[in-house]
């Protein structure tokens, strides 16, 4: 391997994955590589894995034999979660290796580089502890929202997760290192950048709290919008809603609530009841009136009779919230939840989450049609056959048709007419 190589990258997962594939992806383009596209032959492939359901797992496998079959001859590295949790596993699929947990994904030029021969390498040491740098910023060229990296890990351990034992225990991204790439994302052409973490409103360092980082990088010249990407109830700071009406911070949140049954949160070791999180909404849509609101749901946790999933089903019909994202639950290895009695057939599982998911467009609709005939800045990401997309600061995904090149442009929008999970709108010409 003394040539130039190839390598192409896939992220499965989160936006935190894919702020580290963006990373990485740059330092093997500082060590010589030629970044190809994920559906061109590379010499290497990347895939940063996922394993917080278990078809995150499966889409790994499907992924790398799909990869061998088509490309026999490139050599599969193997990063992120899946990898920490399930690397002898990984090492034995044809095409692999490189197996690299989340404490040594980073220095996947330098593993391929020290062991560009012999057999599967497997290298996961626990995930370290402390705060933290990024060796390389998350400039994707491919993406007009950039991520930004700012914590990793998680203490609350909820029964249902192993993302604690896979990513470690929370610890936070050093204050002067991710100011630094925010600049560096903003003088790339990034005019949002979308924080990410695992729990990213346990943030702190010298000093300094969730609330004062959302200050000091909206304060930052050149950056049009802030957005966080997903946040818990117990960690949002009190100051935010003032800076979403103040600043660029951008009027969304999207905060988990995983179940509206108390005894059901309580087993899943959450730490807030279902009247907790109701208040924080109805609060959140009173303070900032056109705020979006979404939320997690995860269905078929052991011990959710219909009875208890009714009351997650009345609960997200009362409350403002704009959509969710459904999950059925799936057994972790490491989760404590696997000892629980009251197991969900998949049947009911399947069923539950297409009722929520109905449930879901149904609020979504309803929050689309309170925009309708309103003029929205949408910051615009792509085009297919003439229509561009793109979202408001309050994440409704717009599409218009037009000729001209709208990438990475913020421009007026008369929103006109609902489609399945976008609005169809009009550019505003001057």
């Amino acid at each position: 391997m003394e040539q130039p190589r190839k390598i192409s990258f896939y992220t499965l997962g989160c936006r935190l994955n894919q702020a580290e594939t963006a990373a990485l992806q740059n330092r093997f383009s500082e060590a010589g590589y030629e970044i190809v596209d994920f559906r061109e032959p590379a010499d290497v492939v990347v895939i940063n894995t996922c394993t917080v359901t278990e078809n995150g797992d499966n889409d790994t496998r499907r992924l790398v034999q799909r990869i061998h079959r088509a490309q026999a001859r490139a050599r599969i590295a193997l990063i992120g979660c899946q990898s920490q949790m399930q690397g002898e596993a990984l090492c034995r699929l044809p095409g692999v290796s490189w197996v690299a947990g989340n404490a040594v994904k980073m220095e996947l030029p330098e593993i391929i580089r020290r062991h560009s021969e012999g057999p599967p390498l497997l290298i996961a040491p626990p995930p370290g502890r402390g705060r933290f740098t990024m060796p390389a910023p998350a400039i994707d060229r491919s993406h007009t929202r950039a991520n930004l990296k700012i914590q990793d890990g998680c203490d609350f351990f909820c029964s249902f997760c192993e993302i604690p034992y896979a990513r470690g225990r929370s610890r936070s991204r050093e204050f002067d290192d991710l100011m630094g790439e925010a600049r560096q994302l903003i003088a790339a052409g990034h005019r949002e950048i979308v924080l990410t973490g695992v729990n990213i409103g346990t943030w702190s360092g010298e000093g300094r709290q969730l609330a004062d980082l959302l200050g000091a990088l909206t304060g930052l010249a050149g950056l049009e919008r802030l957005r966080i990407s997903s946040i818990e109830m117990t960690t949002v700071p009190e100051e935010i809603f003032q800076l979403m009406q103040s600043t660029s911070l951008c009027r969304f949140l999207h905060i988990p609530v995983q179940s509206g049954s108390d005894p059901i949160l309580k087993a899943m070791h959450r730490r807030h009841s279902a009247a907790q999180f109701a208040e924080l909404i109805r609060r959140a849509a009173a303070e900032v009136p056109e705020i979006c609101l979404g939320t997690d749901i995860l269905t078929g946790f052991p011990g959710e009779t219909e009875a208890l999933f009714a009351e997650t089903c009345d609960l997200l019909e009362a409350l403002p919230l704009a959509y969710f994202h459904v999950f059925s639950y799936s057994e972790r290895s490491h989760a404590r939840s696997r000892l629980l009695p009251g197991k969900v057939s998949e049947e009911v599982k399947a069923e539950r989450s297409a009722r929520l998911r109905r449930l879901s467009l149904e609020k979504r609709h309803a929050w689309f049609r309170r925009f309708l005939g309103t003029h929205q800045l949408v910051l615009f990401e792509e085009e297919k056959k003439g229509v561009w997309s793109g979202v408001t600061d309050t994440f409704i995904r717009v599409r218009v048709r037009s000729a001209g090149n709208l990438h990475n442009q913020l421009r007026p929008v008369r929103l006109e007419k609902i489609e399945e999970l976008s609005v169809f709108g009009t550019l505003i010409t001057a």
